[in-house]
Parts: C-alpha cells; structure tokens; sequence
C-alpha cells in the first residue's frame, strides 16, 4: 500500500480525481419530447419548490417534537403524517427535476439559503404559533405551485403540471384544513348553565 493510501483521508484519496458529472443550473438532453428551454424553467421553479417542501417537511418534524398541550397527542399524530406526506411530495419533487434532465438540490445548508419560507425560532412554541407558522408555509408552497402549474400546462409540460395539480396542490390543500381546524374557537369542556 502506498503512503498516500495509509495516510490520506477519504477525501484527499477521492475529490481531486472528482469531477462534476452535471452543473446545478444546467439540464442534459432527455428523450421526453421537451424543448431544453423548457425543461430548464421547469427544473428552475420546481427546484424551489423543492427547497420550500423540505423546508416545510422539516418545520413538521420540529413541531411534532416540541408540541404540547391538550391536543398533544392528536397533533403528534397529525404532524408526524404531514411529515411523511411531504416526504413523499419532495421525493417526487427532486425525481421530477431528475427526469427534466436538471439537478436538484439536495442539502440542508441549500435549502436554507434559497427557502421562502421565514425560519422558525429554535425555541418550543405553543401550539397556535406552531399552526400559524405551518399554514403560512403551505399558503407560500400553494402559490407557488399554482405560479408553476399555470406555467407548466401553457409551456406543454404535462408531467410537471400533473404533479404540481395532482400531488403537490391537494396534498398541501388537504394538510391545511386538517391543521387549520385545530383553530376552531371551541372549549375542550362544555360547561352547562
């Protein structure tokens, strides 16, 4: 074994001799039938969306840590299936970015730089402010997604405009009414008279 071999670490071994399969910002032929302008506006605004789902996948979790109250266990639930649901949407976010012949953005110290969506406090909230916060995080991703989808559909990307309609909007629309009915004005115990 060479010197170089017993003294040098993983990356000193590897990154010199990496090179960039593919630069972020550019897309690389594809058979799908898309013009590369396209698919380059698509990959573009689907890679924000992207960071903003995982901002909001992320803000889930938090909450379904820090949460508390008399609806703990219920919004411990709630939150932990949001989580996963926009899992799942990122997933087919980045794959779809994938598939235009682009690449998506895949790091935590990325998607805080590009998200939209205001950071939260590290602290432990009460529970209106934690469903304040995730519904205004859905309202800027639902813009979004419809800014996109209008785009999408006049430029002749029907993938892309399938899965902004199909998966990215009615999931998102379904998460907000589950969690904005969490603010019905409603005691936990009715008191008769």
């Amino acid at each position: 074994m060479s010197k170089r071999h017993e003294s040098g670490t993983v990356t000193e071994l590897f990154a010199p001799q990496s090179k960039a399969l593919q630069h972020y910002g550019t897309v690389v032929h594809v058979p799908i039938a898309l013009d590369a302008s396209v698919r380059g506006i698509s990959v573009e605004s689907l890679n924000q969306l992207l960071v903003d789902s995982m901002t909001l996948r992320d803000m889930y979790k938090k909450h379904h840590w820090q949460v508390s109250g008399p609806t703990f266990y219920q919004l411990h639930l709630l939150f932990d299936k949001h989580f996963n649901e926009q899992g799942g949407l990122v997933d087919a976010i980045a794959e779809r970015i994938q598939s235009l012949g682009g690449v998506s953005i895949a790091m935590a110290h990325d998607v805080a730089e590009m998200t939209l969506i205001p950071r939260p406090p590290r602290d432990r909230e009460e529970v209106p402010a934690q469903i304040a916060r995730l519904l205004h995080a859905h309202e800027i991703v639902l813009k979004e997604a419809r800014a996109m989808a209008r785009q999408a559909a006049e430029a002749g990307d029907d993938g892309t405009n399938d899965l902004l309609v199909s998966e990215v909007i009615r999931t998102n629309e379904l998460q907000v009414w589950f969690v904005s009915e969490h603010l019905v004005n409603t005691p936990l115990v009715a008191h008769e008279e």
